[in-house]
This record gives structure tokens, C-alpha cells and sequence, in this order.
């Protein structure tokens, strides 16, 4: 079958781990009276009709069935009509089929452009489309269209992973490392995966294969409110399931406001956006707090933390969080000293709290200073 494609698609990379084994034959095409374009605030691309528009794309020639069931399961599952459209090659009309919106939507100015896609969204692309097709059983329209966002997530994670200062650690090289043996992931929201992993030992060998399971989580930003002129932070408090499931008997954790990144967010952003979503703040600066992996015995979960300046005027506990988002959460607004003495007495439980009221203990001083 000939497929027409007019965006992310169109990149040879990303075409192949979506459409998987088989021959990827490409043919300059255009469709007119179309055009593509970003959309509002995205760099998705759009096409719509335009009049006199000449939509660039290329043809997939000859794609076999596996290849059109991965590519139905990619597009189908985001409201694509799947159907036949003539476009124009160097070598005259042809048909082919294609995956078109039917639903309008806002655009941003301009024609979209692969090669500025390509630039920052390639990797995550593929990556995404890689755990995609490590689903088995493939999931059906609806639970695929719930569990994009976290696949993307995901996705951006593994894109911003880089390699930290290492001046007293063990510098890895590529091989090291390696995972092989890995069998596919189960769960949907959260994932979970089992898998063989050797790697380079202190005296120079190589460990045996290691059975090991791990968690696979996401990034997330955490930020730690500060008013440094009233000398107040403010804290979270929400029933949490994890201690609920250590049988502990008080699940109600006191923590920092946190979310997950989203994809094509930046942790800086995703700090703003929940200290606005959770506690209706407007963060005036942000203090960057350093980055770590919550338990990497075990799980990908990395935490970007921030201390942010703010106005916290009230002094009493108040309610937050979005309700259609499931959030039931009491902000508590304190004395930076009754914060600590929180935690001295053991009541604030969560390492992020923790971790980030010493780093202000550290750094309390300057901020105060410079306001």
C-alpha cells in the first residue's frame, strides 16, 4: 500500500520505528490545496485546506500489512480518517492513501517545519513510538489514547538523561552497562519491567547476567514556596498511596508541591505551572536546588527541585489542587522554623520535603538578604 505523509512521518527515523521491519520506499509528493502547519502553542503538525496550498510530503510506496497495523495503531488511536487522496509526484497524479484530521484546530503562524521538529523532538519521537511497540498485547484506542501522555513523558525523560560530574565515581563508557534479556513492560499509567543486566565490576570483570526488576517512572519538578520576607514556606498535604500500602496508619504525607513534566516542557516550566495549578502562586524567581534519582536501586523516577520566591500572605491552612484532576490538598503555610521542627519530630516523612528544607537551611540567609 502507498501511504501519503505530510509530517512527523515524514522523517525516515521516526517512519521506521513506527512502521517497523519491511522496506520504507519514499517518493516526493505534494497535496494540494493543503497546507501544514505547527499548532497554536505546539509544534505538532496540522494539516489543513488552504486554498492554492501546496502541502509537501513524501509517498511510503509499497508497505506491507504489519506496517499499515503498526501505522493505524500509531495515528488511529488521535481521531485520523484513514482514506485515498490524489497527490502530485515529479512523475505525475498518483493515489494514496492517507491519515487526514476531520476535526479543526487553532494553528500557529507559518508553515510547519520538519527539519526545525527534527532539531528538538526526533529522539523523544522515537523513543515514544519504541515503547509503543513494546506493548503486548496492543493496547485498544481508548486505553492507547490514555496512556500517550505518559509514554511521552517517559519518552522526554530518557531525551534528557545526560551524564553527570564524575570526579570521584566510576566514569561509564557505553558498554559498561548493559541491559538484554528485557521482557515487555506491564501496567499502564506506571510501568514495571523485568530484565538481565551486566555490568563492568570495581576489579575489572564483568558481573554474571543479574535478574533484576525495576520501575519505570518519569520526571518530575518539585518546589519548595518560599516568602523570604515573612520567612514562611508552605507545604502539601495529601492522602498518598504508598504509605497506605506499607500499612502505615496515617497516609496523609506533608510534602513540597511536585508534578510530572510533560512532554516538550521543561522542568523549570512544569515547576510554574503546578505551584500555579496546586496553590494558585505566582512564583516571582526560581532557585534551582539541585537533581537526583529518588531510589535508583530500583526506578527511573529523577526529581528536579527548585525553591521558589513567592508572596505567601496567609497564615492559616487553606484548601488547593484541581478538581478535575482528582487533587484533594490542604496547603499549610509555616514558620520556616516550625517547618524544621516538623521535621525534626519526624512529621514530615517525605524525602523531597526534607531534602529541600535543608538546602533552604543552607541557602536561607542569601535569600532573605536579598530582598
Amino acid at each position: 500500500m502507498d501511504l501519503f505523509v505530510y509530517g512527523t512521518l515524514k522523517s525516515h527515523s521516526l517512519m521506521a520505528a513506527v512502521a517497523g521491519p519491511g522496506p520504507l520506499t519514499p517518493m516526493p509528493a505534494r497535496l494540494h490545496e493543503y497546507a501544514v502547519y505547527p499548532l497554536a502553542g505546539n509544534v505538532v503538525p496540522f494539516i489543513a485546506p488552504t486554498a492554492g496550498g501546496r502541502a509537501q510530503g513524501l509517498v511510503w510506496q509499497g508497505l506491507n500489512a504489519a506496517q499499515m497495523a503498526r501505522l493505524d495503531a500509531y495515528e488511529g488511536a488521535f481521531g485520523y480518517s484513514f482514506g485515498p487522496v490524489e497527490v502530485q509526484t515529479d512523475a505525475g497524479p498518483r493515489i494514496a492513501q492517507a491519515y487526514l484530521p476531520h476535526v479543526d484546530m487553532a494553528t500557529g503562524v507559518g508553515e510547519w517545519s520538519l527539519a526545525d521538529w527534527e532539531a528538538g523532538h526526533l529522539t523523544p519521537a522515537v523513543l515514544a513510538a519504541q515503547e509503543l511497540f513494546s506493548l503486548d498485547p496492543m493496547p485498544d484506542y481508548g486505553q492507547l489514547r490514555a496512556m500517550w501522555p505518559m509514554i511521552e513523558a517517559r519518552a522526554w525523560a530518557k531525551f534528557r538523561a545526560v551524564a553527570a560530574p564524575a570526579t570521584r565515581r566510576f566514569s561509564a563508557s557505553a558498554d559498561d552497562f548493559t541491559v538484554v534479556n528485557a521482557e515487555p513492560p506491564a501496567g499502564q499509567f506506571f510501568r514495571f519491567q523485568r530484565t538481565k543486566v551486566s555490568h563492568r565490576q570495581f576489579d575489572g570483570t564483568r558481573s554474571d547476567l543479574l535478574t533484576r526488576e525495576g520501575f519505570l517512572g518519569v520526571d518530575a519538578s518539585v518546589i519548595l514556596p518560599y516568602d523570604p520576607v515573612r520567612d514562611r514556606v508552605l507545604l502539601v498535604e495529601q492522602a498518598r498511596l504508598g504509605p497506605a500500602l506499607r500499612r502505615d496508619p496515617n497516609p496523609w504525607m506533608l510534602e513540597p508541591i511536585a508534578g510530572i513534566i510533560d512532554a516538550r516542557e521543561s522542568p523549570r516550566d512544569a515547576a510554574l505551572r503546578e505551584a500555579e495549578e496546586e496553590a494558585a502562586l505566582s512564583i516571582k524567581s526560581l532557585e534551582d536546588a539541585g537533581a537526583f534519582y529518588v531510589s535508583p536501586g530500583c526506578s527511573t523516577d529523577y526529581f528536579y527541585m527548585f525553591v521558589g520566591v513567592c508572596d505567601l500572605p496567609h497564615d492559616a491552612p487553606y484548601l488547593g489542587g484541581l478538581p478535575d484532576e482528582a487533587e484533594d490538598l490542604r496547603l499549610h503555610p509555616m514558620s520556616f522554623d516550625e517547618a524544621m521542627d516538623l521535621a525534626d519530630q519526624g512529621e514530615i516523612a517525605t524525602g523531597p520535603a526534607l531534602y529541600l528544607l535543608y538546602w533552604l537551611l543552607r541557602h536561607r540567609d542569601r535569600l532573605r538578604a536579598a530582598v
